[in-house]
């Protein structure tokens, strides 16, 4: 019988030939098993903690330019007798948004549907839960959905409480609860899913640039409040009498609010806790301060002094302005915006205003719409590379292509909203009223409608 043994050399010389041509086999399906483990990694959506971290504090500095800052800036504005009822209609209005945000809000804005509204698929939160997810601008990054209703929330929220700023100290406090709820359904909701809803919504689709909320909040809130001016009448005694701020000191201590809280507003529309939140973060520094200084130089020179509450609009005109434009001009872009907003107010409240002949009482028009429009235009021009901007819209080219979808969306808000104003303050009027009794507005809406006061005698 032949020997079958192996002698040890041999049994070395085997083992290595196997070794050498196992190898790149080997090393293949290791490969191979990285990329696939590499590729399922990939596939599931990161929360980074410090995105989550920075966006609930986005959310509370949204809450913080509300409650306190537009009703102590709202507060100041008005006459010592109606300075509760002006508090008491922010707080309101905005904890009446937020719920029905959370009702079936987010669901018409942000649940699915077709390029002008959504759908009731997330109706009353429906799926939602602790490990839903909500995307951000970056693929494969997310946030708990959660934390994207609250921010949102917040927007919708402060957008209702601009728009009683035009018709304060006459309005019954029922009439503003029933349109706001009318208002935000209605008008809100539709252009919010146009600008917002990623590539399915009508405007955003078209290359529209509203990093913020140009359109969404303040444009659409400045038409509704300039609607509303028109069908509450003017106060008793306007254009007869002097009707003045009764505390400039407390409307100082609310724009300053704004600001603070505006970083929110704005660096935290970009969703994540990158360069995109610094740039957002440093052109509304930028812009806010240029149009208060470009707002008092103007009064220097048409009358004669800079006033506080002049340097104050200028800080709220700056910052409306480069609201839809924070994401996508540079810090040069933005000073030029905030500079020719905060000139440009300074006639909205006043030659604009003479105009139109409205008592918007708190200037929601003059400021919020005019700023808004003249951002969201301008938006257009300093996102141009050409000018220092981060690009254009998608599918525009030129800057003149990206103004014209710039109007075309100020255009939208503007229809959409004056129809849906009317008809909500046509309905609010008929089933409760407008405007309290003559005898009620000239005690104050403080006592009457409150049962209380501000101020002992």
């Amino acid at each position: 019988m032949k020997d079958t043994t192996i002698d040890s050399r041999s049994r070395e010389r085997i083992t290595r030939t196997l070794a050498l041509t196992a190898a790149p086999a080997l090393a293949l399906l290791s490969a191979g098993a990285a990329h696939a483990q590499e590729a399922a990694a990939a596939a599931v959506p990161v929360v980074d903690k410090g995105d989550v971290a920075w966006m609930l504090t986005s959310t509370l500095l949204v809450l913080l330019m509300t409650v306190p800052g537009l009703a102590l800036f709202y507060g100041g504005l008005v006459r010592s007798k109606n300075v509760l009822s002006v508090l008491m209609q922010v707080l309101a209005v905005f904890s009446l948004i937020v719920l029905l945000w959370v009702t079936y809000g987010y669901s018409l804005a942000f649940g699915g549907g077709n390029a002008f509204i959504g759908t009731f698929d997330k109706l009353f939160l429906k799926g939602v839960d602790k490990a839903s997810l909500a995307a951000t601008f970056t693929a494969g990054v997310s946030l708990p959905e959660y934390v994207f209703i609250a921010f949102q929330s917040t927007f919708a929220g402060i957008t209702g409480a601009l728009i009683v700023g035009a018709f304060a100290e006459r309005i019954k406090f029922s009439a503003v609860l029933l349109f706001s709820a009318i208002w935000f359904t209605f008008a809100y909701l539709p252009i919010a899913h146009m600008v917002w809803y990623g590539p399915d919504g009508y405007l955003f689709a078209k290359g529209a640039i509203d990093f913020a909320g140009g359109t969404v909040v303040h444009i659409n809130a400045g038409i509704a409040g300039l609607v509303g001016a028109y069908f509450v009448g003017k106060r008793v005694g306007y254009g007869r009498e002097a009707i003045k701020p009764h505390n400039v000191t407390f409307t100082m201590i609310g724009a300053s609010l704004l600001w603070v809280g505006w970083f929110g507003f704005n660096a935290g529309s970009n969703l994540e806790a990158t360069a995109g939140a610094a740039l957002a973060f440093l052109n509304t520094l930028l812009a806010t301060a240029a149009a208060a200084l470009a707002w008092s130089l103007v009064e220097k020179v048409i009358k004669g002094k800079p006033s506080m509450l002049g340097g104050a609009s200028g800080v709220v005109a700056g910052l409306v302005a480069i609201t839809p434009a924070c994401g996508t001009v540079g810090p040069f872009g933005a000073i030029a915006i905030g500079a020719i907003a905060g000139a440009v107010c300074v006639w909205g409240v006043h030659g604009l205003k003479r105009l139109l002949r409205a008592d918007d009482a708190l200037d929601v028009f003059g400021v919020h719409g005019l700023g808004g429009i003249i951002g969201a235009l301008l938006t257009g021009v300093f996102s141009s590379p050409a000018l220092g901007g981060f690009g254009l819209g998608a599918g525009n080219e030129t800057i003149a292509q990206q103004v014209g979808v710039q109007a075309l969306s100020v255009g939208i808000t503007v229809v959409w909203s004056g129809v849906v104003s009317v008809i909500a303050f046509a309905i609010v009027k008929l089933l409760v009223g407008l405007r309290v009794p003559e005898e009620s507005e000239r005690e104050g809406l403080d006592i009457t409608t409150h049962g209380e006061s501000a101020y002992e005698s």
